[in-house]
């Protein structure tokens, strides 16, 4: 129990997966709302020096639970070491605008739900800090609230998941990368763990049979391991573990056989980050930048959270800002091109939008997204407009709309780490956004 305690507030930023984090705070009727919990207006770190009360600090056990998450998931840097996703030196590329102020007013049923809500009254219901639409490739809208403004970077979470596997994807496509390969072949440390033996599609699609839990309630859960590897503080005295990311890799064991069942566990993503890394020969934050940064004209460098021995945590590391994320999604949507020059070929987007396993992903049993799969690291929600994402607890979401050509991108600090918390009133919105945008060009004669 003493490790779980030390390690609680490093879990939360070194895991960042689709599990409850901060249940305490979720299950409490109590909550503040977006209003009263906003950072600004409870005085988190402000004054020179913050009072002691407003304090939020590292080493201490609940700078991510809530609400003092909302200020943290924009200052990550600011308790963790970090490496940079640099952008470069040359000028950002610039965005188009066309916004529209009816979009606030937009009104759609959340699942489950008998009133209607409309677009800005769900910004506060999700907690959100940061808000971006993309329609044909021109920005319509763009919010900043919280803890959030233009000039800043907020945590994406299991975002981060899905940028490593598209430069896993991308690295496949330029053949470099063999999906059906043993990552044993790729990487001999992994051999004796239940990595080795799985091939590399197996693990960008979350279909590794692992004996690994991420259950916050045991205390002897495989995910207080995984976090005190991972800390970048000091090992607590007496730690006799493993150090680092990697390290704790090559301890998972297999239970059953790979390739049958989706199990959503994070360490898949940092067996995928060891695997692009060791076949570029780059570190993944370099390659994000080479790959995707620089030459999809970003505004700001990126950064991402370390272990103790420097290395990115490819499942959920990533802090970034609002527009650059709206650059991934845009480039997702135009098959990897920027003004008609490709940056990666189509068929690394062909194969996201293609999906996984939809049976896998049904024995999950994620309802909101019953009919769903994923592929890649990427959700796949197989509706009628073709639609896929980038998702992150807490609320952080790249919406990709191929049908309705329209990106959205979310950050938020949401109470609960959950996003089936979040889902029903998040995914009707981005569905009546992107009819409303349809029939607005119909309705112009486009």
């Amino acid at each position: 129990m003493k490790l779980a305690r030390f390690t609680h507030s490093l879990c939360c930023v070194a895991i960042c997966s689709l599990t409850m984090i901060a249940p305490l705070q979720a299950q409490n009727k109590n909550v503040p709302n977006a209003a009263d919990s906003d950072p600004q207006r409870l005085g988190w770190m402000i004054g020179t020096p913050p009072p002691a009360d407003k304090l939020i600090m590292q080493p201490q056990s609940n700078y991510f639970s809530f609400p003092k998450l909302r200020w943290t998931v924009c200052h990550i840097r600011e308790l963790l070491p970090t490496q940079q996703v640099s952008r470069g030196l040359g000028a950002p590329a610039p965005l188009e605008y066309a916004l529209d102020d009816n979009i606030d007013q937009i009104r759609f049923m959340p699942l489950g739900g008998k009133s209607l809500m409309n677009w800005e009254q769900s910004l506060a219901a999700n907690y959100t800090d940061g808000m971006l639409i993309l329609h044909k490739g021109k920005v319509v809208y763009e919010r900043y609230l919280g803890c959030l403004n233009e000039y800043g970077k907020h945590a994406a979470m299991s975002m981060t998941k899905s940028l490593t596997g598209l430069l896993a994807e991308i690295l496949i496509a330029e053949g470099s990368l063999d999906e059906n390969a043993r990552v044993n072949t790729i990487v001999p440390e992994l051999t004796g763990s239940a990595f080795g033996s799985a091939t590399v599609r197996q693990v960008m699609d979350m279909t590794t049979a692992l004996y690994y839990s991420e259950d916050y309630a045991d205390p002897h859960a495989d995910i207080w391991q995984y976090s005190a590897a991972a800390s970048p503080l000091p090992k607590p005295p007496g730690y006799q573990g493993p150090d680092g990311y990697f390290d704790y890799l090559k301890t998972v064991k297999k239970a059953g056989q790979h390739g049958r069942v989706f199990g959503y566990k994070t360490v898949n993503t940092d067996a995928l980050g060891w695997i692009v890394s060791r076949v570029s020969g780059k570190e993944l934050t370099d390659l994000l930048a080479e790959k995707l940064w620089q030459p999809m004209g970003a505004e700001q460098d990126a950064y991402m959270t370390v272990d103790g021995k420097g290395t990115p945590f490819a499942g959920g590391g990533l802090s970034a800002a609002l527009r650059d994320l709206g650059r991934i999604g845009q480039l997702m949507l135009d098959n990897g091109q920027l003004n008609g020059q490709p940056l990666f070929p189509a068929s690394v987007v062909d194969s996201i939008k293609a999906g996984g396993d939809k049976q896998a992903l049904a024995q999950a049993g994620y309802k909101a997204l019953a009919g769903g799969s994923y592929r890649s690291m990427w959700w796949v929600m197989h509706n009628e407009h073709g639609a896929f994402a980038a998702r992150g607890v807490h609320g952080q979401t790249i919406y990709v709309d191929p049908t309705a050509e329209m990106v959205i991108v979310r950050f938020a600090s949401f109470p609960d780490a959950k996003n089936s918390k979040i889902d029903p009133t998040s995914l009707p919105a981005y569905q009546a956004v992107a009819e409303y945008l349809m029939s607005k060009n119909s309705g112009a004669g486009e």
